[in-house]
Order: structure tokens, then C-alpha cells, then sequence
């Protein structure tokens, strides 16, 4: 969740301030290098990489919703980048075993997690009832269409229908930088 800090914050960004840009920059620059350089081992482009994250946000501030902390949306997009980059990569060889396992082994820090995993706990509290409890039969009981459909004795098509709605609204309840989880 953001705190007072991040909302007031991004508030001044959105209005334009610089200081309150360059606060942010000054902050998680050189953080956000070092994270992304555990990507892309190439330390030029990871800063690289970081401007255009900067950029993107100074750009799109109007725009910018966060509901997770600045840092935690900072680390997400370096993390999403910093895979598009290597994604794109035409390197000829595999990815070196040690960038594999540190690939496998790097995910968000630990709170940012409890952020995001309350984050949708609220987005799924926020869905009708009985697209809730759909969801929650296919999401959490791993039950299939059918049998959540002779479970609550409707039709399928009503369960595809009830667990779609719930993805939208949860997407939409996340914001377009968590959308991929869904």
C-alpha cells in the first residue's frame, strides 16, 4: 500500500514538481541500477534502462496510478524491463548458468510480495458475491468449470462467464502495471 509519504509524493510529480521528481530519482537511481545490472550484467545499460523507467514516469506522470508503494512500482517495472531486455537480446549462446539461477532466484523483496498478495486480496473482496465465489472455486480450490457449474447448479457458461468478469475487475481494481498477473 502507499504510504502518506509515496501518495504526497506522487501528488507533486503529478503536478509537475521537479524537486519532488528529482527527489525520487535521487532516491532509486542508483538502487534501480544495481537491480537491474543483476538482469542485464552490463552496467551502462542497466542506467540506461533506469532513465527510460524515470523518463517513462516524468512522461506519463498525469497518468501514473500506484497503489503499491513508489519502490515496490519502481522495482516492478525495472524487473519487467530488465526482462524485455533480455527477451529481445539476439545473443547466439544460452543465458550463463549463474544469470539463470540469479533470473530464477531474484524475485520482489519479501514486503513488497505482502503488498501486492493484499493488494489482490482486496481486489477479490471488492467482486459480487457470486463472481467471488466463483473465483474463488477455481482460484483457490482448483475445482474445474464443470464441477464448480454442478457445485452451484448453473451452466458452465455462467462459471467461464462469472471467472472472466473477475479477472477484468480485478486488472482493473490493480491498474495496468499488474494486469500480466491475471
Amino acid at each position: 500500500m502507499a504510504t502518506h509519504d509515496d501518495i504526497l509524493l506522487l501528488k507533486l510529480i503529478k503536478e509537475g514538481d521537479e524537486h519532488a521528481f528529482k527527489y525520487l530519482f535521487d532516491a532509486h537511481f542508483v538502487p534501480l541500477c544495481r537491480y537491474i545490472n543483476v538482469y542485464l550484467d552490463n552496467y551502462a545499460d542497466s542506467e540506461g534502462l533506469a532513465l527510460e523507467i524515470f523518463m517513462h514516469i516524468w512522461e506519463n506522470r498525469n497518468q501514473l496510478e500506484i497503489k503499491l508503494s513508489l519502490k515496490a512500482y519502481l522495482f516492478q517495472a525495472a524487473r519487467n524491463r530488465s526482462l524485455n531486455a533480455l527477451r529481445d537480446r539476439k545473443a547466439v549462446g544460452p543465458l550463463s548458468e549463474e544469470l539463470q539461477d540469479c533470473l530464477a532466484s531474484t524475485d520482489y523483496p519479501a514486503l513488497e510480495m505482502e503488498e501486492l498478495d493484499r493488494l489482490i486480496r482486496e481486489a477479490v473482496d471488492t467482486l459480487p458475491e457470486k463472481c467471488k465465489e466463483v473465483f474463488l472455486k477455481s482460484r483457490q480450490k482448483n475445482l474445474s468449470n464443470q464441477e464448480i457449474a454442478t457445485a452451484m447448479n448453473i451452466s458452465v457458461k455462467t462459471v467461464e462467464a462469472q471467472i472472466t468478469k473477475a479477472l477484468k475487475l480485478i486488472r482493473k481494481y490493480l491498474g495496468e502495471g499488474y494486469s500480466y498477473l491475471f
